[in-house]
């Protein structure tokens, strides 16, 4: 059997979703709304061919070379690399004497469109051709069957001559007309491009590959954005093709009463759920962590959707955790996160570089409520998070997810339910004792081993992390505001 050449699409995102790229000499149809990113796909497509040496042309029926000028020039390209043929006036390539034919004007129109489409294609002799868009065609051939008719009439000019061919439709009519199946069903491929706007923040953008006949390519939506240079697109992420053999040995956060609680520390390739109010010190507890993987020399990641990154340094640094000589050194990397910004897609690339780039071996995301608002529909954020984990496991990374609870005092609630998710959850309360309001610290599962069920006090000062004695008489655990009513003895003083 007759295996097609592969081609790149000019998009290294793209390339990895169609597993190499599209079959040569086939008929593609590039569909989206005004604004989703076709012309500078498109335009991606070509350059790429005249990289090989290969003729590209560009068949414009909707917007003028100067459009596409400005286009291009935002993306630092040249039109001059390919050829451009322009017929955004009928007037000036068919003459005005077509109004007094006895035939209807729009079928002179039509067929002459056509016919100069042939022509420039006989005259270039194009490798890769990008048609924009079908819309005019479909309003020039007013009724749906000639224009199904002229469309496969394209289709097979195209057939035998070498010739890769983009169809770009902006789905303006096309319900109306009934185009939508017939050329979903006609074209080797079909490539939907999205956009999304959302009740606060940029625009969302996603892309589907809908049908690609002879390919087993990544099915599914792929977030992207525009930027200069064109689409970053950033393939969904698929856990089980990224796994890499590692010791699951346990990593110590260098304060020996805190990793005995999950029995000598979190696995490589777990991840730990951090849990309770405000001020409890979830996020010190996993800078300790972190610190401790930099001071023998792991890199690390921590990514601050809340925070600033300049307060997150100087209350470490408090805390008796020099968190800057190991940004300088490179270490440590902390990224600011703005979710109104950043798709989950996009995030779950960042992660990815992290990790196959930098080599990182722990990772820190504080918080999923700041993750939550870059994808406010939960379900889906769940699955994002489930397989972010796994491919993070895959990889042998210790990861922690800080996780704050609504509310100080009182019963806490969490608006997101990722604790089966975690393979570990560390849950932190605030008590009172001798008028004093303190910290506890409890585990309250350990997937990868065996951990300590007893609540200790947790005091963090000038002095770091501490973790003290067991705490045997408390009233009201389960409450989110446990009394201690024992001795003082087992509760940590200042030093």
């Amino acid at each position: 059997m007759a295996t097609s050449e592969i081609i790149s699409t000019g998009n290294q995102g793209l390339d990895t979703i169609l597993r190499g790229g599209l079959p040569a000499n086939r008929l593609y149809l590039l569909e989206g709304a005004p604004g989703s990113g076709k012309t500078t796909l498109a335009l991606q497509f070509l350059r790429a061919g005249v990289q090989r040496g290969e003729k590209a042309l560009y068949i414009t029926l909707s917007e003028t070379r100067e459009e596409l000028d400005v286009v291009a020039a935002s993306h630092g390209w040249d039109l001059n690399e390919f050829d451009v043929f322009e017929l955004n006036s009928a007037d000036g390539v068919l003459g005005e004497g077509r109004e007094q034919s006895i035939l209807h004007p729009w079928e002179m129109e039509l067929s002459g469109t056509i016919k100069l489409i042939q022509q420039e294609v006989e005259r270039v002799q194009p490798c890769r051709v990008v048609f924009d868009s079908l819309s005019e065609m479909r309003l020039l051939a007013q009724d749906p069957l000639r224009y199904r008719r002229q469309v496969l009439a394209l289709k097979q000019f195209f057939a035998g001559r070498r010739t890769t061919v983009l169809l770009v439709d902006d789905l303006t009519g096309a319900r109306d007309a009934g185009g939508d199946t017939h050329l979903h069903s006609l074209c080797h491929g079909v490539i939907t491009l999205e956009r999304l706007t959302l009740d606060f923040g940029a625009a969302r953008r996603r892309l589907q590959v809908q049908k690609l006949r002879g390919i087993d390519f990544v099915a599914g939506y792929h977030d992207f954005a525009i930027r200069r240079g064109g689409l970053d697109i950033y393939p969904r992420l698929i856990a089980a093709d990224h796994h890499a053999s590692f010791v699951g040995d346990p990593v110590p956060s260098g304060v020996t009463a805190l990793d005995s609680l999950l029995n000598g520390g979190p696995l490589r390739g777990t991840s730990t759920l951090l849990t309770g109010p405000a001020g409890t010190g979830k996020t010190t507890i996993a800078l300790q962590y972190l610190h401790a993987a930099c001071e023998r020399g792991e890199c690390a990641t921590i990514y601050e959707f809340d925070e600033r990154i300049g307060t997150l340094v100087a209350r470490a640094r408090a805390f008796n955790l020099d968190l800057q000589k190991h940004l300088d050194s490179g270490c440590l990397s902390i990224q600011q996160v703005d979710p109104a910004e950043l798709s989950p897609g996009e995030f779950a690339a960042r992660v990815r570089r992290e990790v196959e780039e930098r080599g990182i071996r722990m990772l820190a995301i504080d918080s999923l409520n700041g993750y939550l608002a870059a994808m406010p529909q939960e379900q889906q954020l769940i699955l994002q998070i489930h397989e972010l984990l796994s491919y993070l496991s895959q990889k042998g990374v210790v990861t922690f997810l800080i996780n704050p609870q609504q509310g100080l005092l009182g019963t806490m609630a969490t608006n997101l339910n990722v604790s089966y998710v975690a393979d570990a959850v560390v849950m932190l309360r605030f008590f009172e004792a001798d008028g004093r309001l303190r910290k506890a610290i409890s585990v309250l599962k350990n997937r990868a081993g065996q951990h300590e069920d007893a609540i200790r006090e947790l005091r963090i000062d000038t002095h770091g992390v501490r973790v003290g004695d067991p705490l045997v008489a408390f009233r009201g655990v389960l409450t989110g505001t446990p009394e201690y009513s024992g001795a003082r003895s087992p509760l940590m003083e200042d030093r």
